[in-house]
């Protein structure tokens, strides 16, 4: 009885495995694999760079007189105009010097005018004969030198009129201003440095330097496409692509010795946002992506189906026998789901884009073309 039953349970996984075999699809048969068409595609190149936000116009605002500082007229980070005033300084003793340069004027000025009546009588004298030469030679110097005190009376009546202007500080550029370095109450002067700086905020500057040899494709894009052959965009620190874009306005004329590159600048648009506030700030470290505005002809495959090995990137490729083949490739700029391909692939092959874990080199396949590109996981 007990062999019976053994031979009952042998009889049932025998037939369990038999009907499990028979469900697995195409077992031991050729592994099946998404393959693409290579074909053209228009991409816009991109290159990107280290760069720098920069003001357009920065003004460091210092003194031109040496005064106690009175007045702070501004609030710190706040956006200013040109022309507003920003500090007020003493102007008591600026005034009380005016007043005694004006009336040096105007002292200067009776002296003149009694040398001119003087010249005119020893003139009149001179002709009628009853006058000698030398006192109208006198008379003739006398009114030259009244004539330079006026000026140089004049000249420092202008002198102090400036220095008294120089005790109201007014924005010469519009832009944001930062924080005071002095406090008022202290004495400030020429030599105390910056009081305030004022940068410029619409639009911004932005410096990147470039290889010499990218600067002479960047040219030659230029030539293709005209003034406006690239376009200038920026990642920010937080990774976003900023929505303004700018333009290439200036190469500078050295090439730096020690990197062998150029700096390029380009401006960009620093709208106010809904908020009030500007994206961008002066010194700012970005990204820099230098983009063609005429998209280039390219071979383009799905990125998950290249790979590496030590020898370099390769493909499997699909023949009308459905045999893989392992064919070696060249890469261009390529993106994390798109890649580029510069040698090694022709309009029309077919690639195995899906499964490629799967391929063997001369190994059969059972292809089946691939309607939608696969993700950057296939």
């Amino acid at each position: 009885m007990r062999n019976v039953s053994c031979h009952l349970l042998t009889l049932a996984c025998l037939s369990f495995a038999a009907a499990a075999s028979a469900q697995m699809p195409g077992a031991g048969g050729p592994p099946s694999v998404g393959i693409v068409t290579v074909a053209e595609t228009a991409i816009a190149e991109t290159t990107e760079f280290n760069g720098r936000i920069e003001a357009t116009d920065k003004v460091n605002i210092v003194a031109r007189v040496s005064a106690f500082l009175e007045e702070q007229l501004f609030k710190e980070g706040a956006d200013v105009k040109k022309g507003d005033l920003l500090f007020r300084l003493e102007r008591s003793p600026y005034e009380a010097d005016l007043e005694a340069k004006a009336a040096s004027v105007a002292e200067a000025q009776a002296t003149l005018e009694n040398a001119n009546i003087a010249f005119d009588r020893a003139d009149q004298l001179r002709k009628s004969g009853s006058g000698s030469q030398s006192t109208l030679d006198n008379a003739l110097a006398t009114q030259r030198t009244s004539a330079a005190q006026l000026r140089s009376a004049q000249a420092a009546l202008r002198s102090s009129t400036i220095n008294l202007d120089y005790t109201e500080i007014r924005s010469p550029i519009n832009g944001r201003i930062g924080r005071a370095s002095v406090a008022v109450g202290n004495v400030v002067s020429a030599s105390s440095g910056t009081l305030a700086s004022i940068v410029s905020q619409d639009p911004m500057y932005i410096t990147f330097p470039v290889p010499t040899r990218q600067l002479i494709e960047f040219q030659q894009k230029r030539r293709t496409g005209g003034s406006q052959g690239l376009l200038l965009r920026l990642r920010l620190p937080d990774g976003r692509i900023y929505d303004q874009t700018g333009k290439l306005d200036f190469v500078d004329v050295s090439v730096a010795s020690d990197t062998d590159s150029i700096t390029l600048r380009g401006t960009i648009p620093n709208p106010l946002m809904h908020d009030g506030q500007r994206e961008l700030f002066n010194e700012e470290f970005v990204r820099v992506i230098v983009e063609a505005v005429t998209p280039q002809k390219v071979l383009a495959i799905p990125r998950v189906a290249v790979l590496t090995d030590q020898q370099g990137d390769y493909v499997y490729t699909v023949g009308a026998d459905n045999v893989a083949k392992l064919r070696r490739i060249k890469l261009g700029q390529s993106t994390a789901e798109t890649a580029v391909i510069l040698d090694g692939l022709a309009v029309g092959d077919k690639v195995v884009a899906e499964g490629v874990q799967r391929v063997r080199p001369d190994a059969p396949v059972t292809p089946q073309l691939l309607t939608t590109q696969p993700g950057t996981k296939g």
